[in-house]
């Protein structure tokens, strides 16, 4: 092909090609690119035996038993999630390694150097394929961690971070970037997912410990806005931004409790004192003034989750359990009274009847003996026989998964009806005033 023919520029393109085939051809055939080459390939075989013999080890040195749970237990399964990245780092070390022999010879490590930022690559991949699980954190790997690594490989990443850092907006004396948002995003991400998995951790270990219930969720909480708080100090300390820049911020929240949030503040605050006094906590059954009833499932910062026994949830403010009158069933676990009612024939010796219920209703394995005994009592004379009920206590609610009422009613009856005692039922006697009815005449 005649060069001279073509277009220049098209012919300027030709001629850098054949400059480039050329520098190619000659650096490929000298000794210093086989040797880089050797290099990587050596060092990833021995990665991948070193990688065979040490995994199936550390799995067993750090795997806990399946039933072990705790804290130590679920920091070693943490750290052996991070076992597939073991082949990568690995090449990545024996690389290194290589490398500094190979640049004393040849004075020259290129293309070690590319493929030490391949292995990199390939162990980020790994990270966020094989061991991130949380999805917001996975979207940030695939869509920033990788884009990152790669861009890292093939020596393009302070470019790219340059224009990421000339571009941007100002608004004052405040200069904002595009690297800066995105480090925002990464470094938030990360250092709230790590908040998230150690309040985790905390919380679970707290509730394993003997503790009044209310104790142990006040505890948690502070745990939590702790582990968060210091996350946040974190965030700003690695963006650059100072601590005292939020004094503006900071004001215009107190404006804002001053006007708009008191109700979210005076919530808060109900829920502190109720996890400080314990008068109510998770798994009490409480009834509000307002009549609704369910027990506490979930205590957040503003509120109390009840779950009836329908299914429902009612989200009651904390507020509430201060200001109002609440009943709590549940409150240091003491026993709840309830009492059956029964009549019998105004033919009964009804003072037999105390007896055999109170007998018959102690045999039921729920029925407490104490603070009192099942105690029968003569409640009145009805229209139709003579009523009665039966006092007994238990814990629990008779409600959901128990049927006290029910079961005492139960015995009440087989009791009365082994010992020939009637239960009423509504008599009437009509009287006829004048002539009889034809048809009650014939009969």
């Amino acid at each position: 092909m005649d060069i001279e023919t073509l277009p220049p520029f098209v012919g300027q393109v030709l001629g850098y090609l054949e400059i480039g085939k050329d520098m190619a051809l000659e650096w490929a055939l000298s000794p210093a690119a086989w040797s880089q080459f050797a290099v990587l390939v050596a060092s990833y075989l021995l990665a991948m035996a070193f990688t065979k013999w040490a995994r199936p080890r550390l799995n067993r040195l750090i795997s806990p038993a399946d039933e072990a749970e705790g804290y130590i237990p679920n920091i070693r399964r943490f750290v052996l999630a991070f076992t597939p990245l073991l082949l990568p780092i690995a090449a990545f070390a024996f690389t290194a390694a290589g490398e500094q022999a190979i640049r004393s010879i040849f004075a020259s490590g290129e293309v070690i150097a590319f493929g030490k930022r391949i292995f990199l690559f390939i162990a980020a991949r790994i990270f966020v394929r094989d061991i991130l699980r949380d999805p917001f954190l996975r979207l940030l790997g695939k869509y920033i961690l990788l884009p990152m690594a790669a861009l890292y490989a093939i020596g393009l990443l302070d470019t790219v971070i340059g224009v990421l850092d000339g571009a941007g907006f100002s608004a004052g004396a405040l200069s904002i970037s595009a690297l800066d948002i995105l480090r925002a995003i990464v470094f938030g991400s990360v250092l709230f997912w790590l908040g998230s998995w150690s309040n985790k951790q905390s919380s679970d270990y707290i509730k394993q410990q003997d503790m009044r219930p209310s104790l142990r969720e006040l505890s948690a909480k502070a745990v939590e806005f702790l582990i968060f708080g210091l996350a946040f100090i974190l965030l700003m300390s690695l963006l650059g931004i100072p601590l005292t820049s939020l004094a503006v911020l900071t004001g215009a929240i107190g404006v804002g409790l001053g006007f708009g949030l008191q109700k979210i503040a005076s919530n808060f605050i109900s829920g502190v004192i109720l996890l400080l006094e314990g008068q109510a906590t998770v798994g009490d059954y409480v009834e509000l003034d307002g009549g609704e009833q369910g027990q506490i499932v979930k205590m957040t910062a503003r509120a109390c989750i009840l779950e009836t026994f329908d299914g429902r949830w009612i989200v009651v403010p904390n507020e509430d359990f201060i200001v109002t009158r609440v009943i709590n069933f549940s409150d240091s676990g003491s026993a709840n009274r309830y009492e059956a009612p029964f009549s019998v024939t105004y033919e009964t010796d009804i003072n037999l009847v105390p007896a055999i219920v109170e007998a018959a209703v102690s045999a039921h394995p729920k029925i407490l003996d104490a603070p009192y005994p099942p105690d029968c009592e003569l409640r009145g004379f009805g229209e139709s026989g003579v009523d009665f009920a039966c006092e007994f206590w238990v814990n629990g609610l008779d409600d959901g998964d128990n049927k006290f009422t029910s079961d005492v009613l139960f015995l009440i009856w087989n009791a009365l009806k082994d010992n020939g005692i009637e239960m009423p039922y509504p008599r009437r006697v009509i009287e006829f005033r004048g002539e009889t009815p034809p048809a009650l005449s014939k009969t």
